[in-house]
């Protein structure tokens, strides 16, 4: 049989790899444990729960229209306001099955054959495939851990083109945790404005920072230049909902237009009774997001603690998600040149689920998830740290 170009050029999961091979190991009974999920380990908060079985007990199962309910619309908009202090109309946003399919309608609508996009590396994985399968071209712009993965006007004006029109931003970073003060970032989108590109701010993790950082936001260059920017945010993060999928898009009602066209066209509304939920959330108490926080930083700071006192391992602090992403090449060698090889021996050797950075465009580093519970984190990283001084 034969398939598209376009498919040819998407990669398999890094992560579904692993995971899959994770599986097959605790089938034959092994104590595996994963570090490599990319969702907490909490559950939504009660009043999320009960308004999804409301919502099943009034029957509302019924076709919204595509953008989203109305009263969710606003309550997304309302967000905004509340955190950010930004006034939008509803006709400035769109729910989408998770942030995912808002990133990936975005760069739907946004690109051509062969434009550029401007993605700093490391990055989350499926931004470049999201980009191939848009008929666009990814181009890496290249970060450091002595610079906290950082990037700058300077570095991003070296991979600028004649064809560059997009740039994405994501902060806090998956996978690296860190995460770009206001001033910092507004001399990023700043630079990329003059130049004419559109800005694509990825902010899932936005309610993930921990003090002394503060949260940073795309949201006031909406009102400054709103042709050229789109947020992106959700609520699979900061409620655990990965699996409900419930994300929104902010932007021009022009460009919000064309989102919800191709929404219409492929998938329609998200499901209706993850409306209502999302709704509540929106709606409701985020109090309760402090204590997980500070159980987030607790972690952080331990898991951090155990990488420091591996010999040559390297990796930056991060202020905000849940990950911590270690430069661990020192360990390469004949038989583990890569960072694909050292997590599948240290998933053989310590029985430990991790995520290659090769797949986020860092083959030096290895991702660690620590949204799970500290005590399971800390032996696992303990194991981690035997099967490393083996080699």
């Amino acid at each position: 049989m034969e398939f598209s170009n376009r498919i040819l050029k998407v990669k398999p999961s890094a992560t579904l790899t692993i995971n899959a091979k994770a599986g097959e190991m605790k089938a034959q009974g092994k104590n595996v444990i994963s570090l490599a999920a990319g969702e907490p380990d909490f559950q939504p908060p009660e009043h999320v729960m009960q308004a999804a079985h409301d919502a099943i007990s009034q029957g509302l199962t019924r076709y919204t229209p595509v953008p989203g309910l109305p009263d969710l619309l606003d309550a997304v908009a309302g967000y905004f306001k509340k955190f950010y202090g930004l006034d939008i109309d509803k006709s400035m946003v769109v729910t989408t099955n998770g942030g995912k399919q808002g990133l990936y309608n975005l760069l739907q609508i946004l690109l051509n054959d062969k434009d550029e996009v401007l993605i700093p590396a490391p990055y989350w994985v499926s931004y470049p495939d999201m980009v191939n399968l848009s008929d666009g071209k990814p181009v890496m712009v290249p970060t450091d851990p002595d610079r906290n993965f950082l990037t700058n006007p300077e570095t991003l004006e070296q991979y600028l083109s004649s064809k560059t029109k997009v740039l994405i931003l994501n902060s806090p970073s998956n996978p690296t945790g860190c995460h770009y003060t206001q001033d910092r970032f507004d001399k990023i989108v700043e630079w990329a404005l003059e130049k004419g590109l559109f800005i694509i701010s990825d902010e899932i993790y936005d309610q993930l920072v921990y003090p002394p950082a503060e949260s940073t936001s795309a949201t006031k260059w909406l009102d400054k230049a709103p042709k050229q920017v789109a947020v992106v945010n959700g609520l699979s993060k900061s409620f655990a909902m990965t699996g409900w999928r419930i994300g929104y898009v902010v932007s021009h009602a022009d460009i919000i237009k064309n989102l919800s066209k191709i929404q219409g066209q492929s998938t329609s509304n998200i499901c209706s009774i993850v409306q209502k939920a999302a709704l509540a959330a929106l709606q409701g108490s985020w109090d309760f997001l402090e204590e997980k926080r500070q159980n987030f930083i607790q972690r952080r700071d331990k898991a951090l603690e155990i990488i420091n006192s591996w010999s040559g391992a390297e990796c930056p602090r991060p202020d905000g998600a849940f990950y911590v992403f270690p430069r661990l090449d020192s360990y390469y060698n004949e038989k583990v040149p890569d960072s694909t090889a050292l997590c599948e021996y240290l998933l053989d050797k310590s029985e430990v689920a991790l995520v290659p950075g090769a797949a986020f465009g860092d083959d030096r580093c290895v991702r660690f998830s620590y949204a799970l519970d500290e005590e399971t984190m800390m032996t696992a990283m303990q194991r981690v740290g035997q099967a490393l001084k083996d080699l």
